[in-house]
This record gives structure tokens, sequence and C-alpha cells, in this order.
């Protein structure tokens, strides 16, 4: 009965072990990950797009490059 148990430790340990190391490799995203990736990336954009364009940011900017070429060397 130990020796069975034992062999049994053994096959069912390396299976356990085989598996761990397959979790590690990445083998890249699912289309489902590429699909919310796009999402999130196309709403980033788009919160981006509103703050920049926003008055006080383009005052700003507009000042910015003003005092830039007004500048005195």
């Amino acid at each position: 009965m130990a020796r069975s148990l034992g062999a049994l430790r053994r096959v069912w340990g390396a299976g356990i072990g085989k598996r761990l190391r397959s979790r590690g490799h990445d083998r890249g995203m699912t289309t489902s990950e590429y699909a919310v990736g796009t999402i999130a990336a196309c709403a980033f954009a788009a919160v981006l797009y509103k703050v920049v364009t926003s008055g006080a940011v383009l005052s700003a900017l507009q000042s910015l490059i003003k005092d830039a070429l007004d500048a005195k060397f």
C-alpha cells in the first residue's frame, strides 16, 4: 500500500508541476482581452481629447506658445 501511494504521489506531483510551469508562460491575449483593451484605449483617448480641448488647457497652451515665440535670445 505504501509503495502504491508513493507512486501515486510522484505521478500526481509531476502533473501539478507541469501545470504550474505551463501557467507561467503567457501565450498572448485572447480576442476578448484585445476587445476590452481597445475599448479602454478609446475611452482614455476620448477623455484625454476632452481635457486637451477644454478652454483652460487651450488658453494655457496658447500662452505657452506665445511666450516661447516672443522669447528674446
